[in-house]
Formats: structure tokens, sequence, C-alpha cells
């Protein structure tokens, strides 16, 4: 097995059995801890805006690569898109998204470093989250330069079926597609799997509560019976 196989194959697998298993140990274990931990009491300024314009960006970069990689290409056929098309939509898109995140970033980290209150507030695994996405982030920006180079979407396909294959657990074979893209395009992808492993030992546990709020919409009627 050599290094792409690895990280590429097999390690996709040991970040996603890190971040559920944790996920699950935590939130058994350490309920009283499984929070955002926001500092909106510290201080609010920048926080709107930062925290508004990072969500927004964030939410739609993650729906945004998990539709765009794992939806068949006949569906984008079916709607006149070929692969060109789709790979400058995802490049326009992901670069305005990514702006977003990148700006909100920005502002929340100057709001860390600019308040001594809220400085001393912050841990050093909140200080390795938020550079570790910065980095992500800027990463994924940098392969739209790459991409600009050549708009067939060959690459882009070739992504495709990488990620189509991990997730129907063809790990090794799906490695083989990635063989020779761009060494941006390997790093911005290891560093998203690297952030799904540090994921549960972090505050960004919190998003599970957040899809778990959907089912509040589903709860059965509270009966509410008078003492009379």
């Amino acid at each position: 097995m050599n290094w792409n196989d690895f990280f590429f194959g097999v390690y996709p697998y040991i970040a996603g059995t890190i971040f559920l298993g944790v996920s699950l140990v935590r939130f058994d274990r350490d309920q009283y801890l499984w929070r955002s931990e926001s500092s909106q009491m510290l201080r609010t300024g920048t926080l709107r805006w930062g925290s508004n314009l990072f969500h927004i960006g964030i939410i739609g970069l993650f729906f945004g690569h998990l539709f765009g990689l794992l939806t068949p290409l006949a569906f984008f056929e079916a709607l006149g898109l070929e692969p060109h098309d789709k790979q400058i939509i995802a490049m326009v898109t992901g670069g305005a998204l990514g702006v977003l995140i990148f700006i909100g970033l920005v502002l929340l980290i100057w709001r860390r470093l600019s308040d001594p209150r809220i400085a001393a507030n912050t841990k050093p695994m909140d200080w390795v989250t938020l550079l570790w996405i910065l980095a992500t982030l800027l990463l994924g920006l940098s392969t739209i330069f790459v991409s600009a180079q050549h708009t067939d979407g060959a690459e882009m396909l070739e992504l495709m079926d990488w990620a189509k294959h991990i997730v129907t657990f063809q790990g090794i074979q799906a490695a083989g597609y990635i063989q020779n893209a761009s060494w941006l395009f390997k790093v911005h992808i290891f560093f998203g799997l690297t952030l799904f492993l540090i994921f549960p030992f972090t505050r960004l546990v919190h998003i599970w509560s957040g899809f778990a709020s959907v089912g509040y919409l589903l709860r059965p009627w509270q009966l509410v019976r008078s003492k009379r």
C-alpha cells in the first residue's frame, strides 16, 4: 500500500470512525460539555457579523460539496449541464461562499485576539479549530485557480468518482481516481478529512444538536391538563 492509497483510501474511514465514535461517546459521557461555549455574553461587537457570515458560508459550502460530489452525473445532464458547466458553477458558488467564510473567520479570530476577556476564555483547541478551518478554506479557494486552467471538468469527474467510491466503501479503488490529481486538491482533501477527525474533540460537536433540533418540528403535541 502506498501513501496515496492510505491517505485517500484508508484515512477517510479512520477519520469517519473517530468522528462518529467519539461523538457518540462524548454525548453519552459529557453532555454538560456538549455546547458551543458562546462568548456572546462577554461582548457582542463583531460576533453577529462574523458568526452569521461564517455559518451561512459553511452551511452552503458543506451541502454544496455533498450535493456536487455525490449527485449522479446523469442528474446534471438531465438539466442540460455538461461537466464544463458544472465546474464553472462549482467554482463561482464555492468561491463566493468561501469569501463569506473567510470574512467571518477573520472577524471571529480578530475578536478573540483583540478582546482580553475573550482571549482569556479561548482554549487551545479553539485556536486549533479556527486555524485548521482557515487553512482548509484557503486551500480550497486556491484550488479554484487550478481548476481555472482546465475547465473541461475532467478532474472534477475524478473527484466525484473518488467520493462516490468512498461512501460505497471501495476505498482502495477510490484512491486510484485521484492518483494524478493536483497536490492542492489532495492537501485540501486531507485537511478536510482531518477536520472531521478533530471534530468530536472540539466545540464543533454542537453542530449535532443543530441537526437534532429538526426533530423538534416533528414532536407530538404537548397535552396540558387543567387542574379544574
